[in-house]
């Protein structure tokens, strides 16, 4: 698996992260770039430490599944885009109120941060059975979505929850189509 192919499911992660930093800006009178900061450093190190918590799984059991990984990858990444695609459709407003003293509730910040990053998990254990280098792979999930949360607080601070749905369905989609090229690759239908 090549930078792009990382880069773009870095991206399709981090739009969850993203659209709940678009929220907590939304939340903020005056943006705070501390505020941010920590908001970015919680989804960033959660969408890192995930994958390398699944790749960790993975690798455990290789031998088993190395005849099927292509369909596991692809049957993954099609239902956490397909996923991000219903949650961006049927929209939850419970997650929208905002606390009253404009502070940060570091409880519900680490729950939105797992929750945030359990897909990351299972591309974690995609990347054991394509056998890709994880160090890179997590630094790079991290600093995107660390980059891309500082960016959504700014956003939902500045713009307010417009680009929510746009970002999880482009996510999704994202991750869809990684998980049909990483099938029809190993399929023989197509070769980059």
């Amino acid at each position: 698996m090549g930078f792009v192919e990382l880069l773009l499911i870095a991206v399709g992660l981090s739009m969850d992260a993203f659209a709940v930093s678009i929220c907590k800006g939304l939340c903020m009178k005056r943006l705070n770039l501390r505020q941010a900061a920590v908001i970015a450093l919680f989804f960033g190190g959660f969408q890192a430490v995930m994958p390398l918590i699944g790749w960790a799984l993975g690798t455990q059991f290789e031998r088993f599944i190395t005849p099927v990984d292509h369909w596991i990858a692809f049957v993954l990444l099609a239902l956490i885009g397909g996923k991000m695609l219903w949650d961006a459709f049927h929209d939850d407003d419970e997650g929208s109120s905002c606390p009253v003293d404009g502070k940060l509730n570091m409880r519900e910040l680490t729950m939105m941060a797992v929750a945030t990053s359990i897909d990351a998990l299972a591309v974690g254990i995609t990347f054991a059975f394509l056998s890709v280098d994880i160090a890179p792979a997590v630094g790079l999930i991290g600093a995107t979505t660390f980059a891309l949360s500082l960016v959504g607080v700014a956003v939902g601070h500045r713009f307010g929850a417009r680009y929510e749905k746009p970002a999880t369905i482009a996510g999704g989609a994202v991750l869809i189509l990684i998980g049909l090229k990483i099938l029809l690759e190993h399929l023989g239908v197509i070769a980059f």
